[in-house]
């Protein structure tokens, strides 16, 4: 999936509502099912998603969030059965669609033939669902501080695709790390070439223009 896209959150506790933030700050449409009253009221007031109130468990509630347009639908309750049988009514109900389920143990190959793709949080944090759901952009673990270090993948026809860095205009407080191989540290000499990958540091004021000139 290249560019901003539509994601769908089942649970708006701990994990649900860091994803759903972070999501936010980068741009992408954010939807969140949320059965308890107060979480639900939080995130709304938090202007970070579409909120729905509700189970997900339950396939009228979670044809509220229109799945057909979604593109990834990430469980991320505390309890690995519900996530699993939310993902479970969307591949019946939208079966293009990508689907991310929170485990509460070390995820084996079992769930592999019902899911997408499997996260467990509580080994690395919120961006680690983050990282499942928004497969271009991948964070390294809070190393550098408030400073964020991402690997992002060059759309073609971004505005960066295919220009070197001393032609391109980066907005202050980011900088290109290494090249597509990342075996070596970028200069100007280096060029942004579409279907390859980056390492770009990021202060989180400029995630979101950044990632515009890198997915267009």
């Amino acid at each position: 999936m290249d560019g901003n896209f539509r994601i769908v959150i089942a649970g708006g506790g701990r994990v649900g509502n860091r994803v759903a933030h972070i999501l936010d700050d980068r741009g992408h449409d954010v939807t969140v099912i949320e059965q308890d009253p107060n979480r639900a009221e939080a995130l709304s007031d938090d202007y970070v998603a579409t909120v729905i109130e509700g189970d997900a468990t339950r396939p009228g509630v979670l044809e509220q969030a229109d799945l057909e347009r979604a593109d990834v639908v990430a469980a991320l309750t505390s309890l690995t059965g519900t996530n699993l049988a939310v993902c479970l009514l969307v591949r019946e109900l939208a079966p293009d669609t990508q689907t991310v389920a929170r485990t509460e143990r070390e995820p084996g190959e079992e769930f592999d033939r019902f899911v997408d793709e499997v996260i467990f949080p509580e080994r690395a944090g919120a961006r680690a669902a983050v990282n499942a759901i928004e497969p271009d952009v991948s964070a390294l673990e809070d190393v550098t501080g408030t400073l964020d270090i991402l690997e992002v993948h060059v759309v073609e026809g971004a505005p960066v695709a295919g220009r070197s860095l001393d032609e391109v205009s980066l907005p202050r407080g980011s900088l290109v790390v290494s090249d597509a191989a990342g075996d070596t540290l970028a200069g100007p000499e280096t060029v942004l070439r579409p279907g390859e990958s980056y390492l770009v540091a990021v202060e989180p004021s400029v995630v979101d223009e950044v990632l515009n000139l890198f997915r267009g």
